[in-house]
């Protein structure tokens, strides 16, 4: 029996004498269509074609012939092309549509704005174009879809998107390290953000939202090493080696040795190092100083005139400052959590304290022992000092703050300020009040008797906090060095791997003559002669040094899931926050692509 042949394996084709003689075409998906009924036929077969004209249409059309056949056939053809054209047309103004939908959506998200605001921004946009006379564009905006129903969609399409696009990110990466903390959102849901920090083999970086995961029982280290865990399955990553450090806010459930994160990673194998947030170890350190006799003072003075219920009291002040003409036109309140709150509540107070001790004097309900301590040497003393002092440390906070700073970054802006210190104390010592303009301006005026000796215990005070604390970076001291400086480090310091390459590259003409530093550097270091350095550069390059990025976030997310949005979905945040957060760059052509059936608004 012979065996049956298939119809690809005829290699049948349409012929183009079919047009005239048949009124058939070969249509967009290779298929012979009548122009007469747009009906369309499985193969290309004279025989099939031939019959469906002999028994549909032959008695209509055969009577022309030549030219007026020629012109029947050129009509059909142009009224099939119309109606192809009317379907495009109609796709392509949904799919701009839906693009718009997408953008505007996205923005939404960025800009930590409800769901519902799309129809907001799409009402302006109408009576925008409008007002300009442009009725066709405003139509346009008519037809794009941003009901609260619509933008919700959206914005979970657009956060799967960017988790697709950081899994292949994770795929590709050398090394990773991970950015922890926790803190709870308005319904006192606990909530743990985890960020990863990659670099692939060409040194390119990203600082991107892995996961929030909320915790609604407890938040032991048992719970927050489940998170991880879950977190880091669903991304599949793979070697335990390649994850190169963990950052933590240093709480007791994230570093515990025993049952803490940390701890319980340890168990399992996974043995990078852990450090503790560098910006909260420099918050710790500032609390060694003696501030709480001044800041006492300094927040009963603040809130007689500004906090709880006093309104009367503040526009009192405020029209007080207004008269004197002075340079802040108010105070500022102070609060514990936030890390430059001291340094900026104690620069403005000392800029007013004049103003503020002779409006506390004219008002007769104001407690005289405040007036009283707004006299007192000592207090202005420690007010000028502490004023300085903070707002050096302000600006070593700020340093610290950013995104993508590698670790050798951070422990150089460290490095930087307990050199400042040392530089203050020598200063101090000589009666130069260079870098303390605060304590200058106080002597100046000579109004009280001046005693800064206790300063120098402060600062050896401090000296010792920065000298100590930042044990775990320390640690790592030999290895930023290597990797900020590979060209002059010590090599006898360098771990036994890597000595032999460190020699031959110290010794390269090529690299002596470099002024790049850091990731710059190593770039320019080829993988196939240097393959322990650069392995070894990847992986520093890979590290978290601080939970900043996590803070960050949490603003974020108080303002996302605010008094006003407290039933917002935990799923629906977490699309939110890695929206905002992200620096990926959104494929909006893919995202509308992927769409089967777009369709505007109705």
């Amino acid at each position: 029996m012979s065996k049956k042949r298939k119809i690809c394996e005829e290699n049948r084709s349409f012929q183009n004498t079919w047009e005239n003689e048949f009124l058939f075409i070969n249509n967009k998906d290779n298929k012979p269509q009548c122009l007469v009924c747009l009906q369309v036929l499985s193969v290309h077969k004279e025989y099939n074609i031939k019959r469906h004209y002999t028994q549909h249409h032959a008695a209509k059309f055969k009577e022309y012939v030549g030219e007026a056949r020629s012109t029947i056939v050129s009509d059909f053809k142009r009224k099939v092309s119309a109606q192809k054209s009317i379907f495009t047309k109609s796709t392509s103004t949904q799919k701009k549509a839906l693009l718009a939908s997408f953008v505007v959506s996205a923005e939404i998200a960025k800009a930590k704005k409800p769901c519902s605001d799309g129809e907001f921004v799409k009402r302006c946009s109408v009576k925008m174009a409008s007002a300009l006379g442009e009725q066709k564009i405003a139509s346009e905006f008519e037809n794009v879809p941003l009901s609260k129903q619509t933008v919700t969609r959206r914005i979970e399409e657009i956060g799967s998107h960017l988790v697709n696009k950081l899994k292949t990110i994770v795929a590709d990466s050398v090394y990773f390290s991970l950015a922890l903390d926790e803190s709870t959102d308005v319904t006192d849901t606990a909530q743990l953000l985890i960020f990863i920090r990659t670099v692939s083999k060409d040194f390119v970086v990203h600082e991107e939202l892995l996961g929030l995961e909320p915790l609604h029982n407890t938040t032991k280290g048992q719970d927050i090493y489940d998170a991880v865990m879950k977190v880091l399955n669903i991304y599949a990553y793979g070697d335990n080696n390649r994850l190169s450090v963990i950052v933590t806010d240093g709480a007791k459930s994230m570093r515990g040795v025993q049952t803490g994160l940390v701890g319980l990673l340890r168990k399992t194998g996974i043995n990078c190092p852990a450090l503790h947030c560098i910006i909260h170890q420099e918050a710790l350190c500032g609390k060694i100083l003696d501030m709480e006799v001044v800041m006492k003072t300094v927040i009963k003075c603040v809130n007689v005139v500004k906090g709880g219920n006093r309104a009367l009291m503040h526009r009192k002040f405020l029209s007080f400052l207004t008269e004197m003409e002075t340079e802040y036109h108010d105070i500022v309140l102070f609060t514990q959590v936030r890390w430059l709150s001291r340094g900026n509540c104690l620069k403005r107070f000392f800029a007013l304290r004049k103003e503020i001790k002779q409006f506390l004097e004219e008002n007769e309900k104001t407690d005289r022992e405040l007036v009283t301590a707004l006299s007192d040497s000592n207090f202005n003393c420690l007010l000028a000092f502490l004023t300085d002092i903070t707002s050096h440390m302000n600006v070593l906070n700020l340093k610290l703050q950013g995104r993508n700073q590698t670790i050798s970054d951070l422990v150089g802006h460290l490095d930087g300020f307990i050199s400042r210190l040392k530089v203050f104390k020598s200063t101090l010592a000589k009666g130069n009040f260079v870098h303390f303009p605060c304590c200058k301006e106080l002597m100046e005026e000579e109004i009280f008797d001046i005693d800064f000796q206790f300063s120098a215990e402060m600062l050896d005070k401090l000296l010792m906090q920065f000298s100590e604390r930042f044990s775990d970076f320390n640690d790592m001291r030999s290895q930023l060095i290597l990797f900020n400086n590979p060209i002059n480090c010590d090599i006898s310091e360098q771990e036994d791997t890597i000595q032999l390459e460190l020699c031959d590259l110290q010794s390269d003409p090529f690299f002596q003559s470099r002024v790049e530093v850091g990731i710059d550097f190593w770039k320019l270091v080829p993988r196939e002669k240097y393959p322990t350095l650069c392995d070894f550069s990847l992986r520093v390059a890979s590290m978290f040094g601080s939970t900043y990025i996590c803070e960050c976030t949490f603003s974020t997310m108080k303002a996302v899931k605010s008094s006003q949005r407290s039933r917002l979905t935990d799923s629906h945040l977490h699309d939110f926050l890695r929206i905002s957060s992200s620096s990926l760059t959104i494929d909006f052509g893919e995202l509308v692509d992927a769409s089967d059936r777009p369709q505007c608004s109705h």
